[in-house]
């Protein structure tokens, strides 16, 4: 249930923008509203709002804000780029700030893994997201609005959903057996 949670924002912006006859305003006003519910409804919930929603929510807000503002789709269009470039910077950065790269430290109570499978994810994942802020911009500014649109919903996805599956497919050669206690 978190996960369709997650994609809450996403599917009342592409829902707003079908709805109404492709309208990147109103879908706009649709996703910034959507990101506030939902960072309002986890504080509420668990007293908690985790640093991706907060980070989502500012660009949301900010770019979102300009778009209406200045009636165009460009800055909406931009946020995108912005939050991968963010998100592959900072991954990129943990390899030389603490002792952990970010994808260490998020999973390693799930999985064990070696320190150089570690950093390959992590890189991996890094390189990932920087691609997908360039793919974005390449979207928007070669196809019209309603193909941007439906790759940010469809593409985006689905682009996202091979990696998660290549990066398992990577992992599960490289997991690390925890020996069982004999008792």
């Amino acid at each position: 249930m978190k996960f369709l949670f997650d994609f809450f924002p996403l599917i009342a912006f592409y829902a707003a923008y079908k709805i109404y006859d492709n309208d990147i305003f109103i879908a706009t006003g649709a996703i910034i509203a959507a990101t506030l519910f939902q960072i309002t409804y986890n504080w509420i919930k668990h007293k908690k709002i985790e640093k991706m929603h907060v980070i989502t929510a500012v660009l949301v807000t900010f770019f979102g804000g300009i778009t209406i503002l200045l009636h165009d789709p460009v800055f909406i269009q931009w946020k995108v780029s912005v939050i991968n470039w963010i998100f592959g910077i900072i991954l990129f950065g943990s390899q030389f700030i603490g002792k952990k790269p970010i994808i260490e430290r998020m999973m390693s109570n799930a999985i064990t893994v070696t320190s150089p499978v570690w950093v390959r994810l992590n890189l991996s994942w890094a390189t990932f997201f920087i691609g997908m802020g360039f793919l974005n911009w390449y979207i928007f500014t070669h196809y019209s609005e309603a193909t941007w649109v439906d790759f940010k919903v469809y593409g985006v996805l689905g682009l996202t959903f091979a990696f998660v599956i290549l990066q398992g497919i990577y992992l599960a050669r490289h997991i690390e057996e925890e020996p069982e206690n004999k008792d």
